[in-house]
């Protein structure tokens, strides 16, 4: 065969996908990837240092600042009030509309420009720190790619689209490194949300695996420096849990039932109400903020936990939540669930963040509300709503499946076999429940070729 013979010819050799990794090109990629990696992932941390000084800050030390000896109940009202007009101004004057949209799913659809990493950052730390209910993930991984391009181009101007998708991945992996527990979590979700795949695959995800691998050893080294904390998605004293049992793969799919449908209406209300948010930005985005507060303050005085519980994220109540759980019981836990559920809701539908963990705080609590009935066990329970949730929301079933066995050690094993079954059924479920997408027929109207 001649070398000269066009491809898809017969007897043509088909592209080597590999042939990059082999020049010497790719070996400068990696080298970058690696350097990136260290200030990329210093940057995450010390954005996560700062979420994490904000929170008791505008909630324990400003009341007491102001003269109040504890924290008004009302408290909530006038900070996330603030905080929806400080995201409203940000997606109206500023470049990037302050990042992606939370209702719309963690997408990856290239790095953002240099002129949009200030507003993603200003409406992360409005969102974030004042109590709406997002998570760091997604601004993370928009900062992370937008300044590892950023500063590749400054290093070599004339850095071809190519790399320059590959660099600007690495660094989304650098950033969410040890977010999620484990830098292998997040390759998943990187992967799963890219869409990435075939003999590419592993071309665009080692450079990510090296900048993760360095940026997981930078959280450490700031840990070990600072003493602020890792930041990292960890749960201890993990309750023990017996191998499972034919009642508890039943529940498997009550709980992927169960989550689907809660899912699924939580995402539908946000994105009805995004575009009417979007109509009266400034105004809506206040008035969000404030149905939040009002939603936190009802669960406080109606339970008498705290309000928090129902604000932020839960990325750091999850396990305060599952060693705590005998204190809660299932009228509690149903309350929690409803509020922080329609708070998540609204702030899908008006604020910036990520959807990763309320989502996994909400199929917790709705686990361990159902851990109450016979034949579930705790940690089981506590496990499947994760997932199942976690797949809902995100639509990403290998990362959904990691997230909530990896986060329970070794008792991740024994229960891994009921959350994959919760998971399936949730993610078929939610599939059914969604729309067509648009410009596509629904399934079962498809029409054939018109008879002769």
């Amino acid at each position: 065969m001649s070398a000269d013979s066009p491809v898809g010819a017969p007897g043509a050799s088909p592209p080597d996908p590999f042939a990059q990794v082999r020049t010497r090109g790719y070996i400068g990629l990696l080298a970058m990837a690696a350097v990136l990696g260290v200030p990329i992932s210093v940057g995450a941390y010390g954005f996560l240092a700062l979420v994490d000084e904000l929170q008791p800050w505008a909630y324990t030390d400003l009341p007491k600042a102001l003269g109040f000896r504890e924290t008004p109940p009302w408290w909530p009202l006038p900070l996330l009030a603030v905080a929806g007009l400080l995201v409203g101004l940000t997606i109206r004057h500023l470049p990037g509309i302050g990042g992606h949209k939370p209702a719309e799913g963690l997408s990856m659809s290239g790095a953002p420009k240099p002129s949009e990493l200030p507003g993603i950052l200003i409406a992360a730390l409005a969102t974030l720190g004042l109590g709406a209910v997002l998570g760091p993930e997604a601004p993370l991984i928009m900062l992370g790619s937008g300044v590892a391009l950023w500063l590749a181009r400054l290093i070599k101007p004339g850095l071809p689209p190519q790399a320059g998708a590959v660099v600007g991945a690495a660094g989304s992996f650098a950033a969410v490194s040890t977010l999620l527990g484990s830098p292998i979590t997040g390759a998943f979700l990187l992967m799963e949300v890219s869409g990435i795949g075939g003999p590419m695959l592993g071309v665009v995800l080692v450079p990510g695996l090296l900048a993760a691998g360095i940026g997981s050893l930078v959280f450490i080294g700031m840990d070990n420096w600072t003493g602020l904390g890792t930041y990292s998605l960890a749960i201890q004293d993990v309750p023990h849990a017996n191998p499972p049992t034919v009642a508890e793969f039943g529940w498997a799919l009550v709980i992927g039932l169960a989550a689907a449908l809660v899912g699924t209406a939580i995402r539908r209300l946000a994105l009805w109400l995004q575009p009417r948010v979007e109509r009266r930005l400034l105004p809506a985005t206040v008035l969000m903020g404030v149905v939040i507060a009002g939603l936190a303050i009802a669960y406080a005085q109606g339970t008498g936990k705290a309000a928090t519980e129902v604000m932020y994220s839960g990325q750091s109540a999850l396990g305060p939540l599952l060693a705590d759980s005998a204190a809660y019981g299932v009228g509690t836990l149903t309350l929690l669930v409803a509020c922080k559920g329609l708070a998540y809701s609204v702030s899908l539908s008006a604020f910036r963040g990520g959807p990763i963990f309320p989502a996994m705080f909400l199929g917790a609590a709705g686990g361990i509300a159902l851990s109450h009935l016979p034949g579930l066990q705790l940690t089981p329970a506590f496990a499947m709503g994760i997932g199942a949730m976690s797949v809902t929301m995100l639509r990403l079933p290998l990362t959904s499946v990691l997230l909530a066995t990896l986060l329970l050690g070794s008792q991740g094993l024994t229960v891994m076999p009921l959350v994959i079954v919760a998971v399936v059924i949730a993610y078929v479920v939610m599939l059914r429940l969604s729309p067509a997408p648009t410009g596509r027929p629904k399934a079962g109207t498809e029409k054939g070729p018109a008879p002769a």
